[in-house]
C-alpha cells in the first residue's frame, strides 16, 4: 500500500481553497475511485486520467486506485483536478519522488492523449497559491493570464510528460515572466461629443465623485455614446485592482488579459436576466455587475429591463458586494461599480420634444416609467434630461478632450483620498453630514427643495454628496450655496409625474 499527496486549488468565488489530493493504492479489483464531494466532471477525470497516462507510455497501475479530494464537505466542479490526480497516481506508483511534489500545486485539464488544457479560475488560484508560499504548474495556454501576476514561480507545461520530466529533475519547465500587460489608448474621447454641455458637465461630476447616473432623452441624442466615454475619465486601475478584476472574468471564464489595466465596461442587452445581471447558476458564476467592478456597468433602454432585475441591484449598489445564495454553498462576489443608465422619456421616447409630437397617452408614459421604482431611483443619485441638439456635418467645434477632463477628475479625487480615502459618492450618513454638510444659504435652499420637491432623506444626503463633488472639482473648501444649487439641478424629477 503506498500514498502520495498533491496540492491545488478549489472554487469558491475568489478564495480558491487548498484542495488535498490524496491517492491510496491497495489491493483488491483494479479500478480508480473519486471520493470527497466531487461533481460529475471531477468523477470523469478518472478516464481522462487513465487514458492520458497510458498514450503518454507512462504505466498506469493496475491496482485499486483510491483517490480523496480534502476537505470533503467542499464542492468540486471541473476538469483542474485531472493534472494533480494524474501526478498522485504516478507518485503513488513509484513513478515519480513524492519529496518532488510539495513545493507544487497543480492545475490543468487533461485530454486523452496526455495534452494540458487551459481552465477557468486561474487567477485566484494562483494568488491562493502565492499566499501559501507554494509555487504553480499550469498549462502552457494559461502563460498569458499567469504573467499578470508578481510574486509567484509560475511554470507552463504542454503536455503531462513535461511535468513529469521536470519533476525528475530531467527538464525544468519554463518559468512564466510577471510581465503584466500595458493598457490599450482610449478609444472614445469626450472630444467627439459635440453641443450637450449639461450632459458633459454631469459626466464629469460623476466620474469625480463615483455617482451613479441617469440620462434621459429621446433617441439618438448621444446618452449611450456619452457613458461610453466615462471609463476614459477615470484613472488606471492600481496593480492590485487589475488583478481583481482580471481575477473576476477569470472566474468567469473570460480573457483576463484584455483590456489589463483600464476600467471595465460592461453594457448588457435589457433580456438579461436576473441571474446574468448579480451572478448565479448550479455552480455560481459572477455576472455583470462583478465583471464591472472597479468599472462602470451601462444599462441601456432602462425601463426595459425586468422589475426584479433592477431591484436585485439596490444592495450592491449601496455595498459594493453580491452574496449568491444556492442550497450548497454561498459564494460573495465583488461589484463595486458606478451605474450609468439611460432611457427614453415614453414608450415613443418623445414625450417633452418641442419638435417632435409624442404619440403616447398621458398614461402610458406613467406606466412606463413606473417600471422604475422608487427606492431604485433613489440611488441614481444624478438624473438629467439630455435634449436633441442641431446637426453640424464638418463644421462643429471639438469639445474639451478627456484627456483634460481627466485631469480635473484626478484632482478631485486626490482630495476625495486625502480626506476621506473613499470616494463622495461612498460616504455613510455620518460622513456626508460633517463633510458635506453647506453654508447657512446652501442648507436654507437644500430645506426649501426637499419640501418642494418631496426628496427622501436619501435624496438629501445624495444632493450633499454632490454639492461636495463640486466643491472638489472647484478645489475650495468648503460647500457653498451655488454647489448645492448646482446639484439640485442634476437631480431632476422624470417628466411625468415628477416623483422622486
Amino acid at each position: 500500500m503506498r500514498l502520495a499527496c498533491t496540492y491545488t486549488r478549489g472554487e469558491l468565488g475568489l478564495e480558491a481553497p487548498e484542495v488535498t489530493v490524496e491517492v491510496r493504492l491497495s489491493g483488491g479489483l483494479p479500478g480508480l475511485v473519486v471520493v470527497g464531494l466531487a461533481e460529475t466532471t471531477v468523477k470523469e477525470s478518472r478516464e481522462r486520467v487513465r487514458a492520458a497516462v497510458a498514450q503518454s507510455g507512462l504505466d498506469f497501475p493496475d491496482r485499486r486506485i483510491t483517490v480523496n479530494l480534502a476537505p470533503a464537505d467542499l464542492p468540486k466542479a471541473g476538469g483542474r483536478f485531472d493534472l494533480p490526480i494524474a501526478i498522485g497516481v504516478l507518485a503513488a506508483s513509484g513513478q515519480l519522488p513524492v519529496a518532488a511534489l510539495r513545493q507544487w500545486e497543480f492545475l490543468g485539464e487533461l485530454g486523452f492523449s496526455g495534452v494540458m488544457r487551459p481552465v477557468p479560475g486561474l487567477l485566484p488560484a494562483l494568488l491562493a497559491a502565492r499566499r501559501a508560499g507554494r509555487g504553480a504548474i499550469v498549462p502552457r495556454e494559461c502563460a498569458a493570464e499567469a504573467g499578470l501576476l508578481r510574486g509567484v514561480d509560475v511554470r507552463t507545461a504542454g503536455h503531462l510528460l513535461d511535468v513529469v520530466q521536470h519533476l525528475h529533475g530531467v527538464a525544468d519547465l519554463p518559468r512564466v515572466p510577471a510581465s503584466g500587460v500595458p493598457a490599450d489608448g482610449l478609444a472614445d474621447d469626450l472630444g467627439d461629443v459635440q453641443g450637450q454641455a449639461g450632459a458633459r458637465r454631469a459626466l464629469e461630476i460623476a466620474a469625480a465623485g463615483g455617482h451613479n447616473l441617469l440620462l434621459v432623452g429621446p433617441p439618438g441624442t448621444g446618452k449611450s455614446m456619452l457613458a461610453r466615454r466615462l471609463p476614459g475619465l477615470l484613472a488606471p486601475l492600481t496593480e492590485d485592482e487589475a488583478v481583481e478584476v482580471a481575477a473576476v472574468a477569470s472566474l468567469a471564464g473570460t480573457t483576463a488579459v484584455a483590456g489589463w489595466g483600464r476600467r471595465p465596461f460592461r453594457a448588457p442587452h435589457h433580456t438579461a436576466s436576473t441571474v446574468a445581471l448579480v451572478g448565479g447558476g448550479s455552480w455560481p458564476r459572477p455576472g455583470e455587475i462583478s465583471l464591472a467592478h472597479q468599472g462602470v456597468l451601462f444599462l441601456d433602454e432602462l425601463p426595459e429591463f425586468s422589475r426584479t432585475a433592477l431591484e436585485a441591484l439596490r444592495e450592491p449598489l449601496e455595498t459594493g458586494r453580491i452574496a449568491v445564495a444556492r442550497a450548497a454553498r454561498t459564494l460573495e462576489f465583488p461589484a463595486r461599480f458606478q451605474l450609468v443608465a439611460a432611457m427614453n422619456p415614453c414608450p415613443c421616447g418623445y414625450h417633452g420634444d418641442p419638435e417632435l409630437p409624442c404619440r403616447c397617452s398621458p398614461e402610458q408614459v406613467r406606466r412606463y416609467q413606473e417600471r422604475l421604482s422608487g427606492p431604485f431611483l433613489d440611488r441614481l443619485d444624478i438624473r438629467l434630461p439630455v435634449p436633441r441638439t442641431a446637426v453640424t456635418l464638418g463644421g462643429g467645434v471639438r469639445g474639451e478632450s478627456s484627456a483634460g477632463v481627466a485631469c480635473r477628475v484626478a484632482g478631485a479625487r486626490d482630495l476625495q483620498a486625502g480626506r476621506q480615502r473613499d470616494l463622495n459618492a461612498r460616504l455613510d450618513v455620518q460622513l456626508t453630514r460633517r463633510l458635506c454638510l453647506p453654508d447657512a444659504a446652501g442648507c436654507e435652499l437644500l430645506e426649501k427643495a426637499a419640501q418642494r420637491l418631496r426628496l427622501s432623506r436619501r435624496a438629501c444626503d445624495s444632493v450633499l454628496r454632490i454639492a461636495r463633488t463640486i466643491a472638489d472639482l472647484a478645489a475650495v473648501d468648503g460647500v457653498a450655496s451655488a454647489h448645492v444649487s448646482e446639484a439640485l439641478a442634476l437631480r431632476r424629477p422624470l417628466a411625468a409625474g415628477g416623483r422622486e
